[in-house]
């Protein structure tokens, strides 16, 4: 069966694993998402009887099947039927709630299967990779338990099922609820089926109370509640790290060579992240991200960042190609690790400090902005007011040049702006005009530099002639009023050389790899802003309705788009992606004094 991003996600922003349309547990990597994978079927295509790196529940004379969530929930049920009146649910989620005073999500990972029609035939695949689909799992077993030695983990399958059965693969008739907790190598206290029940309950209600605090619009709300749970599982609850993306190597286009390991933390993905959660009243995400990035400058050398972290905030992750497995489609290569972290891009010290910003102004927050904080964020604004005319790696990762890049240097300026609106709030008159003046050096150079008076437009290097879609961001980030007539005239250049039909590529001229074939969903998203600001909304909401046709049959999206067939490619679910799509729906829905 050729593999698809037709995937569903279950988890508990601890660990998060996807679902194939059969019920199959196509990835997942235990203990945290950028471990090794446990189950990677998604990067191997299935072809013998001893593959690995799968759980699946075949259904004997399978006929179809259905999925959906429960409303309001990352918990997935998969239901299968066979052509003889048989029928089977699968229900998959990871525990998330709150015990004895504290958030309880454990490293588990609870799998039901439950007989709905007729005489189901069904057999157990539970079989465990380790590094990185070299090799299965050592398995030993007890009486209610199968133990999986992996490379970073030893899990503990606690079931009810026939070990034996569970063993060696042997079909049975399914007669009522077989059920398996995932997790680590501890005696599961109490009966399987209780638990796995208590577990669905609380975490159900967890989820559906969490969606009930969010603050949504009148329009689209099942479209935003889906993406906003998808950020939020994106979220580490341990560090307050937030994954750019749960996979890796899924490639940007086929044959592209474009493969990247996205199970890390980008401060610039983080930042998009954090401030759709906060627009929807889920503070608590943000106020996790801000300590993440705290230590992060605190541990970093000279205040020096790097544009992504690990999910521990440790900065190595050394890039290498694994053998073992031949990549999504047999398209490889799969890497792991992403070299990226080696780069210089100096938008760093603005997604950082935007980031922050919301702690001074936010009275929702419990721990508030302080001149301590003020003080360390001080810092890192003093190398992006240095360093916002030299050359970088650029927003968009560039591999073989670097240029001085004005979305790099509008981020710079972003980082000195609001310093000096976060100490004009904190009443530090000196600080808040030290900061302007930088602020207003940088405004200045930019402008002079970057606008292209034979392009009619803002370029995407500074003294240069080339456009990138960043430039859409020039309203969205204070740089220019939507009303400024350079804005307007930047959009339009964007239309004539970035626009393919619905969609909007990054940039279009060649690069380390050729010239991009898919066009960037979030990029589609900003460009459905940029005209909405510019009073364009029914020109806007209408590519927005096409965009979310473009999702999975589970609300989700992927980082690219084939602007032909509108199959998603890239890293998934892509949380740039997922923020666009909040955005654009929170500024696009009519008001709700308006709805009635």
């Amino acid at each position: 069966m050729t593999a698809t991003l037709d995937l569903a996600i279950v988890g508990n922003c601890g660990v998060a694993a996807l679902v194939d349309a059969t019920g199959e547990i196509v990835w997942g990597c235990m203990p945290q998402p950028d471990s090794d994978p446990v189950f990677c079927s998604l990067l191997r295509t299935r072809r013998a009887d001893g593959d690995f790196g799968f759980f699946a529940v075949e259904l004997a004379d399978l006929a179809h099947s259905e999925q959906e969530y429960l409303a309001n929930t990352p918990i997935l049920a998969t239901r299968l039927y066979d052509r003889r009146g048989g029928a089977i649910e699968i229900t998959d989620f990871a525990p998330r709630f709150l015990q004895f005073g504290r958030m309880f999500c454990p490293m588990t990972l609870v799998r039901q299967v439950r007989r709905l029609a007729g005489s189901p035939r069904v057999t157990m695949r539970l079989r465990p990779a380790t590094g990185y689909g070299a090799a299965p799992a050592r398995v030993t077993f007890g009486s209610n338990h199968v133990r999986y030695e992996c490379a970073d983990v030893v899990l503990r399958a606690t079931t009810n099922c026939s070990i034996t059965a569970l063993l060696e693969e042997i079909p049975f008739v399914l007669q009522g609820t077989v059920t398996f907790v995932l997790g680590s190598d501890e005696t599961l206290q109490g009966s399987v089926l209780d638990v796995a029940r208590r577990f669905l309950e609380e975490t159900t209600d967890y989820w559906r109370d969490w969606v009930r605090d969010l603050s949504i619009p009148y329009e689209w709300q099942d479209e935003i509640i889906r993406a906003a749970i998808s950020l939020k599982l994106a979220a580490v609850d341990d560090t307050g790290a937030v994954l750019a993306a749960f996979t890796s190597s899924i490639p940007e286009a086929a044959d592209s060579g474009r493969n990247w390991d996205y199970r890390f933390c980008w401060l610039r993905d983080a930042y998009f992240t954090v401030n759709a959660l906060n627009r929807l009243n889920a503070t608590k995400t943000m106020e996790r991200y801000l300590g993440y990035i705290i230590n992060v400058a605190a541990s970093a050398e000279d205040a020096r960042l790097q544009p992504v972290y690990r999910i521990n905030g440790r900065g190595e992750m050394p890039e290498r190609v694994v053998a073992a497995l031949p990549g999504y489609r047999d398209l490889g290569p799969v890497r792991v690790g992403n070299e990226a972290y080696r780069q210089v891009q100096n938008d760093a010290y603005g997604s950082a400090i935007l980031a922050a910003t919301h702690a001074f102004f936010d009275s929702r927050l419990l721990r508030p902005g302080n001149e301590g904080l003020f003080a360390q964020l001080e810092t890192l604004g003093e190398h992006a007011a240095q360093i916002w005319a030299q050359p970088d790696a650029g927003l968009w990762e560039l591999r073989g040049a670097t240029r001085v890049h004005t979305s790099s240097s509008i981020m710079c300026w972003a980082a000195c702006e609001r310093l000096a609106k976060i100490a004009a709030r904190l009443r530090l008159a000196e600080r808040a005009q030290y900061w302007r003046h930088h602020a207003e050096t940088i405004h200045r150079g930019v402008c002079e530099r970057a606008w292209s008076s034979s392009r009619g437009s803002f370029a995407s290097t500074l003294d240069g002639d080339g456009l990138d879609a960043s430039l859409l961001l020039l309203a969205e980030l204070g740089f220019l009023p939507a009303e400024d007539p350079r804005f307007a005239s930047t959009v339009a250049a964007i239309e004539r050389e970035l626009r393919r039909g619905d969609f909007v590529f990054r940039y279009t001229e060649a690069d380390d790899f050729g010239t991009p074939q898919n066009a960037f969903l979030a990029c589609t998203c900003w460009y459905i802003d940029a005209i909405a600001a510019l009073g364009r909304r029914e020109e806007a909401r209408a590519l927005f309705e096409n965009l979310l046709a473009c999702r999975n049959r589970h609300g989700l999206l992927a980082e690219h788009i084939d602007p032909a067939t509108r199959e998603l490619w890239g890293n998934f679910p892509q949380t740039y992606s997922m923020v666009g799509l909040i955005n654009s729906a929170t500024r696009l829905s009519i008001p709700w004094d308006e709805a009635f």
